[in-house]
């Protein structure tokens, strides 16, 4: 996927050569509640007596989290003093996850002496999003230096975070000014809900920890939500802001201010997994069943909250409308197929023995998850990218710790918000930030899965070797169409353009280069151009009115242009489009001709709304053109000849070839997602594999008849024992007169010349 992503090296991001695009999505309305949402709660205390935080530890958690559901026109006297009635009933001890204050740490500290053991399924309690919106004023983390709205595309990195309470902390309190239009600005706080029981009595016999837990995510939701601002600044890019403690996030269609989100620090961070370590053991232990009960559930939130998260990704990317509502159809897809099949994938197998001697011996293969799976997702489908990678990963009873782009962080949220409001146990969180949190997610967790830029895909992988925990990687690509003389001219241009342009053309499996043959080359770009030029672009609401939306951000917007200027520059011909619109991070629709491979256009990661040409004599410059790439990550053939493309689609370089479509691949989730080359390292989900790459192997044996008290082979040796056991296994595994050579196992063993 052509998007920046946070890398473990100083703040770069995923997909430095396109534009490093890092993911971050506004966060929405709370299900009880969708109105104008305008205050946020005051900073929790950030010290506590020692007396204070002994008694704490048998008080209940969430030091702010509980108290500051803030009320709309909330003055800031009543949210601090709901704030401090909240702070002196919650435990330092039990507030890692609940709250941003500046004594999380210590409270993280606590809740690690106290080493509780993991709470039973009973005792994880449902909770509701208003309890925690105290967490959202906590005390924000360390800064991290260098602006998201001021970076190249390399240097922006998308990342992860854990839904717990501190994160929310971070976030600054809203501002009464106008804000966009977008709904995830104007949801309100959560109304604290007198049915919702207090944490110390939800359940008493869990640890200290699991109410932070399980309502921290609603806090940072509602936290990003309600911290927004009129303020203008360029259009689409994340900004860091007071002393880089916290981001902004931005609509790149007009530039307006949609939410905050705290930059996590890598303290924070780790008190965040080792959160999710307490809760993982119980998560693994209820079985794939249970997990695909907890699972479905979300599905029917996502569902149920389809249009507010439809608000919340135009808000965060400025996509028309059909495209945002893609997001939550895919992810509520993606779940039902994982859900119910997970327990098939992850049910252990029991392999035959390869030969008669060992039949004496049950064999077992065991999947056995990772305790808690990094990932890292970019900025361009900032719901959808996330589901890809937590579902599975939930599926097979890791907890995940979840890095969006600091781009588009608001979708992430809401999913965890989510995960929250239907009181699933607490093995889903959010991280927030740059770069620097995405190094710091890297160094902590089990598993790092990874989806952006090539540059920051190495520097991860590096990372991961260094520590020697398992990775995978999902990077850049230049996918080619071949279009053959015997294709359908009209279908082609249709699908061809629709894979280009969907998106934007931000789409990891784009098509970014168009190779045809000459006899049909003049009529598909006349049908191309004719059919692009006529596609509307522009800033939907509720309503669909455009085909094509908005670039991620300004640095992408920079990409899109350098490449269409140089290919002009070297001789090519825009033959519609050609230059942004002027209008927030808009670039027109576009089809250049006369191009060759001497242009960044053919060769680099575009990641925007443009679809070069290339005139080709034949099938096997078709071929030679489309393997001429780094990249490999999809490809299509378009031809009259089924038989004729699937030779073909087996001569290219690439993950996955589509003949006569595009995107196909990417639907099917039976398929094996990934790159080859430099798109990347391993799949990024497909079939039983897509669940079981969260999965530890396991290989068991047990005897099937009656053991004796020493086997054949144990001490002392004896050469006679020696001499039938080889005769025996020669017997079962060789062939011919050799598996009767009972004489040269004798020789053998007696040292004798033969």
């Amino acid at each position: 996927m052509t998007n920046t992503d946070p890398a473990p090296e100083a703040g770069k991001s995923a997909r430095s050569t396109p534009a490093e695009n890092s993911d971050g999505a506004p966060a929405g309305k709370t299900a009880e509640s969708r109105t104008a949402k305008k205050t946020a709660a005051k900073k929790a205390p950030a010290k506590k007596t020692a007396a204070k935080k002994a008694a704490a530890k048998k008080t209940a958690t969430g030091s702010a989290s509980k108290s500051s559901a803030s009320k709309p026109a909330a003055s800031k006297s009543s949210a601090a003093s709901k704030s401090s009635a909240a702070s002196k009933s919650s435990a330092a001890s039990k507030s890692s996850a609940a709250s941003k204050s500046t004594g999380s740490k210590n409270s993280a500290a606590a809740k690690t002496s106290a080493s509780k053991p993991a709470p039973s399924k009973t005792a994880l309690p449902k909770t509701s999003p208003s309890e925690t919106a105290a967490a959202e004023a906590a005390a924000s983390e360390p800064s991290v230096t260098e602006s998201p709205a001021t970076k190249t595309p390399a240097d922006e990195a998308p990342t992860t975070g854990a839904p717990t309470s501190e994160s929310p902390a971070n976030t600054a309190p809203a501002s009464n000014a106008p804000t966009s239009d977008a709904a995830v600005a104007k949801a309100p706080a959560a109304e604290p809900s007198p049915e919702t029981p207090a944490i110390e009595t939800a359940a008493p016999a869990a640890p200290a920890t699991e109410a932070p837990a399980a309502k921290a995510v609603a806090a940072e939701a509602s936290a990003a939500r309600t911290a927004v601002s009129d303020a203008p600044a360029s259009n689409g890019a994340a900004k860091k802001t007071t002393a880089a403690s916290e981001i902004e996030v931005r609509n790149p269609a007009d530039g307006a201010v949609v939410g905050r989100v705290p930059v996590d620090s890598a303290e924070t961070v780790a008190a965040k997994v080792g959160q999710l370590r307490l809760y993982q053991p119980e998560w693994e232990a209820i079985g794939a069943e249970g997990r695909k009960r907890w699972l479905l559930k979300l599905q029917d939130w996502l569902i149920d909250n389809t249009d507010h998260l439809g608000d919340v990704l135009q808000s965060e990317t400025g996509k028309p409308r059909v495209d945002a509502l893609i997001d939550p159809a895919f992810s509520v897809d993606l779940i039902g197929y994982y859900a119910r099949r997970a327990g098939k994938f992850l049910a252990d197998e029991h392999p035959s023995p390869h030969s008669p001697l060992a039949r004496v011996k049950r064999l077992t293969t065991v999947y056995r998850p990772y305790p808690v799976v990094g990932v890292i997702t970019p900025w361009n489908f900032p719901l959808a990218m996330p589901a890809l990678d937590v579902i599975p990963a939930l599926a097979a009873g890791a907890a995940v710790l979840l890095k969006p782009s600091e781009v588009t962080p608001l979708s992430a949220l809401e999913l965890a918000r989510g995960w929250a409001e239907i009181g699933a146990p607490p093995v889903l969180a959010v991280a927030t930030g740059a770069g620097e949190t995405g190094a710091a997610v890297v160094d902590t967790v089990d598993y790092v899965q990874f989806t952006g830029s090539t540059a920051t895909g190495r520097a991860i992988a590096k990372a991961c070797v260094e520590r020697l925990v398992p990775y995978s990687l999902e990077l850049g690509g230049k996918d080619p169409a071949i279009v053959l003389a015997d294709a359908d001219i009209d279908r082609a241009a249709y699908g061809i353009a629709f894979g280009g342009l969907f998106n934007a053309g931000q789409v990891c499996i784009s098509v970014e280069r168009v190779y045809v043959e000459e006899p049909v080359y003049d009529e598909f770009v006349a049908k191309l151009s004719e059919h692009v030029r006529s596609l509307r672009q522009g800033t939907d609401g509720r309503e669909s009115r455009y085909d094509v939306g908005a670039l991620a951000n300004e640095a992408q917007k920079a990409i899109v242009t350098r490449h269409v200027d140089d290919a002009i520059a070297k001789g090519a011909k825009a033959l519609t489009g050609g230059k942004p619109t002027g209008v927030g991070t808009y670039f027109e629709p576009t089809v250049l001709v006369d191009v060759d491979h001497g242009m960044s256009c053919m060769t680099e990661e575009t990641f925007g709304p443009t679809l070069p040409v290339m005139k080709v004599a034949d099938e096997t410059e078709a071929v030679a053109r489309a393997n001429d790439s780094i990249y490999g990550l999809s490809a299509s053939v378009w031809t009259g000849d089924k038989a004729r493309g699937e030779r073909i689609a087996r001569q290219l370089n690439a993950g996955a070839v589509n003949i006569n479509d595009v995107f196909s691949n990417l639907f099917n989730f039976a398929l094996p997602m990934g790159g080859w080359q430099q798109s990347g390292v391993g799949y990024r989900w497909g079939g039983a594999e897509g669940v079981r790459k969260y999965c530890r192997r396991q290989a068991v044996t047990a005897p099937m008849l009656p053991t004796q008290q020493k086997e054949l082979f144990w001490f002392p040796y004896s050469t006679t024992k020696l001499g039938f056991a080889m005769a025996a296994m020669r017997a079962a595994g060789a062939r011919g007169m050799r598996r009767l050579g009972i004489m040269d196992v004798i020789n053998t063993v007696g040292g004798k010349d033969k």
